[in-house]
């Protein structure tokens, strides 16, 4: 498909005549809350900063689309703050431009002052079982990008018809977010800009019951109280906690009494458990809370060759290590029968060709947002220009909110390499920028996507959405998002 976006020379020309040469080229790779956050950030710092975002997709805003739950809209009141940025005059979204494929990364340090990274986490840890490439394992990672109309994930067709049980591993808020949508009300749902692939599929699914399962205790969750008050509070929802598993250990106590969230966390499924019938009635949804359990291989279905059929779960105890609980093996089993299991076990950066990288950690080795080359002993030698922002430089955890704080960190360090550290001499030096990046990916044929193109998708998909009293229908292949972009 030829598309006439960004491929024009007269185009070329005319967007930098007017443009002073001693600007500050900056790119950032990631258009998620750690990208908008860093350029919004640079945009302040450095008045002569020139920032481009560059994405894989056709579309902005990374998880804060495709992410975040489709019925938690006030998350994504964020969008118009990461537009205004957008719309800077000196900011531009370069979409549909994937680093390592349109361009490597050394080429942008050839082009740019600064690079920062900020492109997240596209890939799953794996927990390493026997049985975890059996049809109807996914991960948690890839069912929440279906039903947020991720085009990756559009043909992920999860099994929602042949088994009543889904079995969640993890209980952590994205592990919540998928029971929920899981276990709420299609009518609720049909309202909020899920994909409509999705909602079809959960409108015909015969999953009623979800098990959320954690290797350690109720006081361990790794859930917010916010996230768990929503999902007990499901209409006609049966709860399942053990007793059993609510009892509290001398060190439970201790991380409880410094810790407000896990014991709002624990205060909340307790009184779950107390007030919860003895059984649910016929037909009612139910969701199990399951402590104390680690995975020790998927079990295969002797009907179906090749799907699962059940989790076969080792019990744990606590034990301390180095001052912190952690979970060790009983040597007692049982087994969950299941057609349809999610990994909610955390996400793990890619890295790319150039970009030294902690395999073990899944992050980018940084100081403050600064990458190292290496580290020996007190020796840090740095990759001059090359930092990292967001899940890339501290791992797959926090907030949305987190990125703010974290990309501030990543812009001082910036500042003060430019000030008094290393980018004292070189930021003075001429560099092509984004003009030089536009000339290289147009003589590679590659079809860069601005901001424009972003909003007629958008028109495009609060158009159809509103006939079907939605926020949006979300255009969730990339031949739909292609042919909308290029019309």
């Amino acid at each position: 498909m030829q598309m006439a976006i960004f491929r024009s020379r007269t185009w070329l020309s005319r967007a930098f005549s007017s443009l002073p040469s001693n600007l500050l080229r900056v790119c950032v790779v990631g258009s998620g809350p750690a990208g908008f956050y860093t350029a919004e950030k640079m945009l302040k710092a450095h008045p002569k900063a020139e920032v481009d975002i560059l994405d894989r997709l056709p579309t902005p805003f990374g998880l804060v689309r495709s992410g975040v739950a489709p019925d938690h809209p006030e998350t994504k009141i964020v969008i118009n703050q990461f537009t205004r940025v957008a719309k800077n005059d000196r900011c531009m979204f370069l979409g549909n431009v994937n680093l390592g494929l349109s361009v490597s990364l050394k080429e942008l340090r050839d082009l740019y002052h600064v690079v920062v990274l900020a492109y997240g986490a596209e890939s799953d840890r794996v927990l390493g079982v026997p049985g975890e490439d059996l049809e109807g394992i996914h991960s948690a990672r890839e069912f929440v990008w279906w039903y947020n109309g991720h085009p990756d994930c559009r043909n992920l067709a999860p099994d929602l018809q042949t088994t009543d049980t889904a079995v969640i591993l993890g209980q952590g808020n994205v592990a919540l977010d998928v029971a929920r949508i899981l276990l709420r009300s299609t009518a609720e749902l049909a309202t909020t800009d899920i994909a409509s692939h999705a909602l079809g599929a959960l409108e015909k699914s015969s999953i009623r019951k979800v098990y959320l399962v954690g290797r350690r205790g109720p006081v361990q969750a790794a859930c917010t109280a916010k996230e768990l008050r929503e999902i007990l509070g499901i209409k006609d929802l049966y709860i399942n906690i053990q007793d059993v598993d609510l009892q509290k250990s001398p060190m439970d106590e201790e991380e409880m009494r410094t810790s407000r969230i896990q014991k709002r966390v624990y205060e909340l499924l307790s009184k779950a458990a107390t007030s919860s019938p003895v059984s649910p009635t016929t037909g009612q949804r139910e969701l199990h809370f399951v402590f104390f359990r680690k995975p020790d291989r998927f079990l295969e279905s002797e009907k179906r060759n090749g799907k699962v059929a059940a989790v076969h779960f080792e019990k744990t105890t606590l034990k301390v290590d180095s001052g912190r609980q952690v979970a060790v093996g009983t040597g007692e089993y049982e087994d969950i029968e299941s057609g349809l299991v999610l990994k909610s076990i955390g996400y793990k950066s890619i890295p790319v060709d150039g970009l030294p990288f902690d395999q073990h950690r899944g992050v980018v080795p940084n100081s403050r947002g600064r990458v190292l080359q290496t580290t020996s002993g007190d020796l840090l030698l740095l990759e001059e220009g090359l930092y990292v922002c967001g899940w890339l430089k501290r791992g797959p955890t926090g907030i949305v909110a987190t990125n703010l704080y974290c990309a501030e960190e990543t812009v001082v360090s910036i500042m003060e390499d430019l000030t008094q550290g290393p980018l004292v001499s070189t930021s003075t030096l001429s560099k092509p920028g984004r003009e030089g990046l536009l000339e290289l990916l147009d003589n590679r044929k590659v079809t860069v996507f601005p901001f424009s193109t972003w909003e007629k998708i958008d028109a495009e998909e609060k158009q159809q959405g509103s006939l079907k009293h939605k926020p949006r229908e979300k255009l969730s292949s990339w031949q739909e998002l292609l042919k909308v972009g290029s019309e």
